[in-house]
């Protein structure tokens, strides 16, 4: 900006200057002028005689540094240089500094660790030695024998990390040699420095006294009968222990194994001796010698092999107890260069010991600063062009920061303007259709001709597909801007799965599909997430199955990951007999082996599952079909929005291609995976995984007992098959069992003596299979003999014929069970076979509309919309049921209607209305309400009130508006709840009739 533009403003010289100056600040100018190759713009000069001499003197030293800038570069170029050099010299001098630092922290680590380790074993070998004192010596008899020594020196060796054997010699006089021989059962051996089998040694000659080794360690067994006072080195040793009352190294020797070591000796005593008692005291009371045995070289390397880094430094440990170093451990080739020495004490003060270290690597190039002597220089030759860059780069980066802000404020209002649009255009368009659906349904239910059932049929499925497009789109939009959130209430996943199985029950049954749920028992009854997100996908899943599958099965599996993990391999069904219904599928394991959850599962722990661990519940749902596949080329691009296998799928099935990418999404907000494996002409199975949580038991939560002392026999030739309808079966509480042979079964039952079944269900294509013998079978089991034969179901598939099917029903009284198998259609077919229902009352496996009804009859309802259809709608529905509905078309009379007190149960509410919003007009009821409980509390009661405790009014949102009237602000607005335009019947019902289930929960 100019002076000018901005003294257009409200200017003045003063703000000019201001300007100007944070103009050249954020420029970063007013510390770059000296490189600036032209003098400053006359419009930039000061106005003051200070900012004149600035000016001046900038001007000045740029054209002195012009002028001299030949013979400067050779010496900016020779200064630098000298700086590399000391540079150089000096990180070279710190990186020898810190590599000698670097040797002498680790050889100290391993000298101390090795002392200590050393320590640790030294005081074992004291306690070993008081034990030998005290239970055998104390003990008459001894409690101690060369097995217990043994047993006890094995199961103790961790105690003695660097001893490799333990022994204990006794002190025997030569008086005493004949008695003590004849006690162990052999002679005294002299000690060999040389290699000898025990069987070879020499018996030892006399001497005064002797120190046989009486017990030892396995490994050492060979030792027992050598006197340690035979050898010159061990004689040494065990007198001075025995003088000193201390433990007593050897000089460094090879042992009987032939490999480096020492002794450690402990003298026992016969009574305890005072810290300053006498040698001569020391030597008449002791009675014994513990000695340990150290395989010097195995030990210390085996040590040194626990450290990081072992491999970096050569290590050698001396005995320098002389002057001639001896090597304990190490090569003898000490090299040349650095190398650090550590002193060493093992508790003997006689023996001195050092450990040597050095790298065994050649020290490195002193890269770093070669590099920082480099890099400085090129540093200082590069100043200047880095200066001009930076100039040019801030420059740069104002205009681009400008632009950017410009773009990001358009875009931010094009984000404003397309959520407005989506709110817009899906509040227009879900309104009208919300009359068109519901004047449709209602419809429905008048006399119409069989020709004109089917053209509302089709214009209702025509309108549901729209909602369904709507819904997609709408879907895709908030998973682009962000705004998709999921519900977490508490829902019953295995009657969702029931619920989508109607839903496809039809298409199914016109295409001849078997179509069956199955969902473990370690899945909780009650879980806490997204039901209509879950349903979503699920519904996505299995409307492609039905979509692209011409023969065979569908097949709906939950459960809980855990099960999954031990063998990755859950009823994958790759063999025909062993599938739903006998065609081949793909492996179910393809579809989720790449997911990270199992990898980092399998990785970490393979633990059983163990149920109630944990509030959170991961469940693994699979939908497998027996369908066309898809080809491998289109396999990469099937969860990409928009996109289909090829332009023939589109005019052939339809769709948008963005189903199954609102699934992926939904999944990922779920914190889970989805996956598939497919094989052309074989068919697919789709995975996906999703973390919900455990809902809190109520404690008095009953399942029916309709079924609980009915027992059910499934005879069924197909596994899977037969598992699906225990299922079913278990859910109803009838204990249920399978078998693969009838005859077997009835065989088994009459010979034990035992009852059969109650319920029999055979499947229709075992009966077809097994058609020579089911006669036979049938009157086996309606044998006279028994008081009550079983009731016999046929479960019927859809792809069977319905005349073969009466024919078989008929001819030997099967009660037909259709497939889908879904809980509350079996539990009617059941109630029916057993006379607990009333058949009148059924229709389609469903309950009437007169229990329904029961709960909303007489019910007095308002509903509250601007929209005369909405209202024809709604009331319709609602009067289907028996309510008595009250019709309002503002927000102002619903407050007037709604003014505690009121004869109304229930309130819906639209959202958008003119004047007054839905919103607005829940808040001030609420309001009223709680002026009214208040008058309550206070004893201030209306005579309308006299009986009611507490006032509230069920409020539930009505709303096109799927974008900004979302279920949070429902709550926040104090509303009870949510129905979605376009809406049913049903919907209406199962929102409004909550509350009517327990009246005590109402005003």
């Amino acid at each position: 900006m100019t002076g000018t533009a901005r003294g257009g403003r409200g200017g003045g010289a003063g703000m000019e200057d201001k300007g100007e100056a944070a103009e050249l600040g954020f420029l970063g100018l007013d510390r770059m002028r000296l490189l600036l190759p032209l003098p400053l713009p006359e419009k930039l000069s000061a106005r003051t005689p200070r900012a004149l001499l600035r000016s001046y003197y900038i001007n000045w030293s740029w054209r002195w540094v012009r002028d001299r800038w030949p013979w400067l570069l050779p010496l900016w170029l020779l200064l630098w240089v000298a700086i590399s050099f000391r540079i150089l010299w000096f990180m070279s001098n710190q990186a020898v500094d810190k590599r000698r630092e670097l040797l002498a922290s680790m050889c100290d680590e391993r000298a101390r660790m090795l002392q200590d380790q050393f320590n640790v074993s030294m005081n074992h070998l004291q306690a070993l030695a008081i034990l030998v004192s005290t239970f055998h010596h104390s003990k008459t008899p001894s409690a101690i024998d060369q097995t217990t020594f043994a047993r006890y020196a094995e199961r103790t060796a961790f105690e003695r990390p660097l001893t490799s054997g333990v022994a204990y010699a006794v002190r025997v006089t030569h008086a005493e040699r004949e008695q003590f021989e004849r006690q162990q059962g052999w002679s005294i051996k002299k000690m060999y420095s040389s290699k000898k089998q025990a069987g070879d040694a020499e018996v030892r000659e006399p001497a005064e006294e002797y120190a046989p080794v009486i017990f030892a360690q396995n490994a050492y067994k060979h030792v027992i009968s050598f006197d340690m006072l035979s050898g010159n080195e061990d004689r040494e040793n065990v007198l001075r222990a025995r003088e000193s009352g201390k433990g007593v190294l050897t000089a460094p020797f090879k042992l009987l194994n032939n490999r480096l070591g020492v002794i450690l000796t402990y003298t026992v005593y016969k009574t305890e001796l005072p810290p300053n008692a006498r040698p001569q005291e020391r030597i008449q009371t002791a009675i014994g010698y513990l000695g340990g045995i150290f395989d010097i070289e195995a030990l210390v390397d085996k040590l040194l092999h626990q450290l990081a880094g072992k491999q970096s430094i050569m290590v050698n440990v001396y005995d320098t107890t002389n002057e001639r170093p001896i090597s304990m451990y190490g090569s003898n080739d000490t090299g040349s260069g650095m190398y650090y020495k550590s002193t060493l004490n093992f508790g003997d003060p006689s023996r001195k010991h050092e450990m040597h270290c050095r790298f065994i690597q050649k020290p490195p190039w002193p890269w770093l600063a070669i590099t920082s002597s480099f890099g400085t220089l090129v540093i200082a030759l590069l100043i200047g062009h880095i200066v001009h860059a930076t100039v040019t780069r801030i420059a740069k980066v104002e205009d681009d920061y400008q632009k950017m802000t410009e773009l990001k404020k358009r875009a931010e209002d094009a984000d404003v303007a397309k959520s407005q649009f989506l709110a817009t255009v899906s509040h227009e368009i879900r309104t009208p259709m919300n009359g068109v659906l519901g004047m449709l349904q209602m419809l429905m239910d008048t006399d119409l001709d069989t020709t004109q059932q089917d053209y509302v049929r089709t214009a209702q499925a025509s309108g549901k597909a729209l909602v369904s497009l709507i819904n997609e789109v709408l879907d895709q939009a908030k998973i682009e801007s962000g705004k998709l959130e999921l519900e977490t209430v508490p829902f019953d996943l295995r009657t969702v799965c029931d619920d989508i199985l109607s839903l496809f029950c039809g298409k199914a049954q016109q295409k001849g599909l078997e179509l069956a749920v199955y969902v473990s028992d370690q899945v909780p009854e009650t879980l806490i997430g997204d039901p209509g997100r879950i349903r979503q996908i699920i519904t996505n899943l299995v409307g492609n199955s039905i979509k692209f599958t011409e023969r065979g099965h569908i097949y709906l599996t939950v459960h809980v990951i855990e099960e999954v993990m031990p063998s990755l391999d859950v009823e994958t069904g790759t063999q025909c007999a062993n599938t739903l219904s006998g065609y081949p599928v793909v492996n179910r394991k393809c579809s989720w082996e790449n997911f990270r959850h199992f990898n980092r599962e399998l990785n970490s722990c393979e633990m059983p599952f163990a149920p109630g661990a944990s509030d959170t519940v991961s469940l693994i749902i699979s939908v497998e079909d027996t369908g066309v596949g898809i080809p491998f080329e289109a396999q990469s691009r099937v969860f990409t929005p928009f996109m289909q296998v090829g332009p023939s799928i589109a005019r052939i099935h339809g769709g948008t291609g963005i189903g199954l990418s609102i699934s992926k999404c939904l999944v990922g907000l779920m914190k889970g995976e989805i996956g598939f494996a497919s094989k052309p002409q074989v068919g697919s199975t789709f995975t996906f995984t999703a973390v919900l949580t455990r809902a809190r038991s109520s404690g008095n939560e009953n399942k029916p007992s309709e079924f609980k002392e009915v027992s059910a026999l499934v005879f069924d030739h197909r596994p899977v098959r037969a598992k699906v309808t225990k299922y079913h079966l278990q859910r109803l509480g009838v204990e249920t069992e399978l078998t693969t042979d009838l005859d077997q079964y009835i065989f088994s039952k009459v010979n034990c003596g035992l009852r059969v079944a109650k319920l029999v269900l055979i499947d229709k294509e075992t009966w077809l299979k097994e058609s020579h013998s089911m006669p036979m079978l049938v009157s086996k089991l309606r044998n006279k003999d028994q008081p009550n034969s079983p009731k016999l179901f046929l479960l019927e598939n859809p792809k069977s014929s319905v005349r073969n099917s009466s024919h078989i029903s008929r001819e030997f009284h099967l009660n037909v069970i259709m497939k889908p198998l879904r809980a509350s259609m079996l539990q009617v077919s059941l109630q029916r076979a057993l006379g607990g229902i009333d058949k009148v009352n059924c229709r389609n496996g469903v309950v009437g509309n007169l229990t329904l009804g029961s709960l909303l009859h007489k019910k007095k309802i308002l509903v509250i919309d601007d929209n005369i259809v909405n209202l024809k709608v709604a009331a319709g529905a609602l009067k289907k049921y028996g309510a008595e509905v009250t019709c309002a078309d503002s927000g102002k009379k619903a407050i007037t209607l709604l003014k505690p007190p009121h004869s109304f149960d229930a309130c819906f509410m639209d959202i958008q209305m003119p004047e007054m919003d839905g919103f607005e007009a829940t808040r001030r009821i609420r309001v009223m309400e709680r002026d009214l409980n208040e008058q309550i509390e206070r004893g201030e009661v209306p005579l309308e009130c006299a009986n009611v405790q507490r006032w509230r009014t069920p409020i539930l949102a009505m709303t096109a508006d799927v974008i900004q009237a979302t279920y949070e602000e429902c709550l926040k607005y104090e509303m009870d709840g949510y129905v979605s335009k376009p809406f049913e019947g049903e919907q209406l019902y199962r929102e409004v009739a909550r509350f009517f289930l327990n009246q005590d929960q109402v005003q």
